[in-house]
């Protein structure tokens, strides 16, 4: 897995981005541009067979689709064939009987787990993934919020002008679920996600690393 000191080397030193912002905004050559920089910095990883994983599912899909769409080339290609979701990851390695000892860590909890999958895990088919990861907790019996997108949709929630046709589409499943799951944890890997449930629901939502990370024992 590459961490960001390593990705500090070579000639994409500074911060790097997936592109994701500027192409949803529809700046397509600057999205491109950060992409390639991205991919640039990551391609030696991919080389060498290293995964790729990210927490993000809008910036990691994006290295498995837009960019792909974008005309990147055999390296976007090659980046995209090693980049994993945290969950994607963890569940890989957990079939392969490698995460034995986080497991043993791992607390029992009776707690009712309710979740809400970003727009890009359930186009990419990732909430399985996802719930593989919750279910290594002893007793957790995670439920997915049956919605649609929270609202946000990148920049979308964020502008004043489309902010109330956001929490109305929030209004739609996602909030009222999440009200009356008042003993539940909510997980939402989503940062947009996060910060609507937040806003609409005065509810903190957690990312599934942060579930295992309160579920480990010390």
């Amino acid at each position: 897995v590459a961490s960001k000191h390593d990705l500090g080397h070579g000639a994409n030193q500074g911060h790097l981005c997936c592109g994701r912002t500027y192409l949803s905004s529809g700046m397509v050559d600057r999205a491109k541009a950060k992409a390639s920089e991205l991919i640039q910095a990551l391609l030696p990883f991919a080389q060498q067979g290293i995964a790729i994983v990210g927490l993000e599912p809008s910036c990691l899909y994006t290295l498995r689709d837009e960019a792909l769409a974008l005309g990147l080339g055999p390296d976007a290609q090659q980046v995209s064939e090693h980049a994993l979701m945290w969950e994607e990851f963890l569940a890989r390695e957990a079939q392969a009987q490698q995460l034995d000892a986080l497991k043993a860590r791992l607390q029992h909890t009776l707690q009712p787990i309710a979740v809400h999958g970003h727009c890009h895990q359930k186009a990419f088919g990732g909430m399985d993934d996802l719930l593989t990861c919750i279910k290594l907790i002893p007793g957790a019996q995670p439920k997915v919020i049956e919605s649609s997108c929270c609202g946000m949709a990148g920049a979308f929630g964020y502008e004043q002008e489309h902010h109330a046709a956001s929490m109305q589409m929030a209004e739609l499943s996602l909030l009222p679920a999440v009200r009356n799951a008042s003993d539940a944890i909510i997980v939402a890997d989503g940062t947009s996600c996060r910060h609507q449930i937040w806003d609409g629901a005065q509810r903190p939502a957690i990312h599934v690393a942060q579930l295992l990370s309160d579920q480990l024992k010390h």
